[in-house]
This record gives C-alpha cells, sequence and structure tokens, in this order.
C-alpha cells in the first residue's frame, strides 16, 4: 500500500524536521508509513496522487491573505500544489488533512472565504464539537469540547460550499470541518506536545505571533495544557486513510 506524506510548507528547516516529527509520532507512524517532501523547495511530483494515498499539511508562518505582491516564488508554488490537493481531495481522488495555514489555501480553494478578523493567541484555546462533528469517523469518538494549539493571524470568514463544521470556538468559529468524506481541515495543530509547541514557538518568538517578552508565560500556559483529544484526529485520519 502506499504510504502517506507530511508536506511541508515551512521555510524554517529546524522548525519542519520537528513538525513532521510531531506528525508522525501523533498518528504513530514510521518514515515508511508518513513520507516527507519539502514544498518551499521541490515542486509537487508528477506522480503524487499514486505515490502517496493521503496528504498531511503543516503550519507556516506564510499566510493566503498576504498581498500577491509579497509573495516569494516558492510561497506562490506551493500554494498552487495545495489547491491542486484539496480540490482532489474533495473530488474523492485522494485523502487530505490541511492544519493552520493549509486550511486557508484549501478555504480559498474551494470557494470559502479567509480573513483576518480571526486570529488567534499563541497557545491553548478550548475548542468544540459540533453536532455534525459529533457524528463523524474522525471527530465523533472526541470529547464534546477539549484543548488544542494555535498560533494563526487569519481564520476562515466562509465555508466552502458544501463543507460540514465539525468544530469551533468563539474566537474562530472555524476550527475544522470536512468536505466530501476525504478532505479534512484544521485551524489548530493537532499534532504537537505541548514541549514540542513550546520548541516551535521559540523558533517563531520574533515573528508576531506573540511578545516574545511573554515567551515564559505562554509557554508554562502550554506545557500545563492538556493536549489527549487533537492527536486522537490524526490517528484516526491515518486508520481511515
Amino acid at each position: 500500500m502506499a504510504p502517506l506524506v507530511y508536506l511541508c510548507v515551512r521555510p524554517q528547516q529546524d522548525a519542519a524536521h520537528a513538525e513532521y516529527a510531531s506528525f508522525r509520532d501523533a498518528m504513530r507512524l514510521d518514515e515508511t508509513g508518513l513520507e516527507r517532501w519539502d514544498l518551499v523547495r521541490d515542486a509537487l511530483p508528477d506522480d503524487a496522487f499514486t505515490r502517496w494515498r493521503g496528504f498531511v499539511v503543516g503550519g507556516s508562518p506564510y499566510n493566503v491573505t498576504d498581498p500577491e505582491s509579497t509573495k516569494t516564488d516558492a510561497q506562490r508554488r506551493l500554494e498552487h500544489a495545495l489547491a491542486a490537493i484539496a480540490r482532489a481531495a474533495a473530488e474523492g481522488r485522494t485523502a487530505a488533512l490541511f492544519t493552520c495555514y493549509g486550511i486557508g489555501v484549501a478555504t480559498r480553494t474551494l470557494g470559502g472565504e479567509v480573513t483576518r478578523g480571526y486570529p488567534e493567541d499563541t497557545g491553548p484555546t478550548a475548542v468544540t464539537v459540533t453536532a455534525d462533528g459529533s457524528r463523524d469517523p474522525l471527530f465523533g469518538s472526541l470529547a464534546d469540547a477539549f484543548t488544542a494549539l494555535t498560533a494563526h493571524k487569519e481564520g476562515t470568514q466562509r465555508l466552502p460550499e458544501g463543507a460540514v463544521l465539525l468544530a469551533g470556538n468563539d474566537a474562530c468559529p472555524v476550527q475544522a470541518y470536512r468536505v466530501g468524506d476525504r478532505l479534512y481541515a484544521t485551524q489548530f495543530h493537532p499534532e504537537p506536545t505541548g514541549t514540542a509547541f513550546t520548541e516551535r514557538m521559540a523558533i517563531y518568538r520574533d515573528d508576531g505571533y506573540f511578545d516574545a517578552r511573554d515567551y515564559d508565560r505562554i509557554a508554562s500556559r502550554v506545557l500545563a495544557a492538556s493536549l489527549t483529544e487533537p492527536p486522537r484526529i490524526l490517528r484516526a485520519f491515518a486508520r481511515a486513510f
């Protein structure tokens, strides 16, 4: 059986290596079960949809809502590749799970709207599963409310047509959705442990997600958070696809 693949969309290699390890650990897969492809540096291969049975997209300091004039060639190229994957998954031709930055690409590609109106501070946030989410194959076994980790500057204003809202909260109403039965998207990060997230925070401490002087305070909140439910989404995705 073809493996799944983690698509790296982070220019920072140390953050990307750690994120890949977090996805592998959360999904309980080794490097043969979850391969890695760096979309920042390499184009999506022509045989991507036969080489891999599904795609997992990580986070990035990029934003879909960045003005086109400010986007690098690498960002434009990888967004084009992610859009192709989103369309294929929505049509049932592959499986894909888009997280954080990835949800923005999927939303925009499939006709939804992304805005800077729903940012969330770096750290733990409360997420509530919707009634539709409680019946979903991946989200249905989760607790009705759980804690997840976020750090983003944009969010979904309007869902793509036909999308099913799976989870949300007051700060960012669209925390997760599904299109068809093979495309999932989460605004929160489902993969990191608290320790891994604080290490990622250290890499991005000067990138405007939080005041660098608040690192220790935020890190203590992250390390104290119970993060039992988000990794279960990834394990269910790995089993299903």
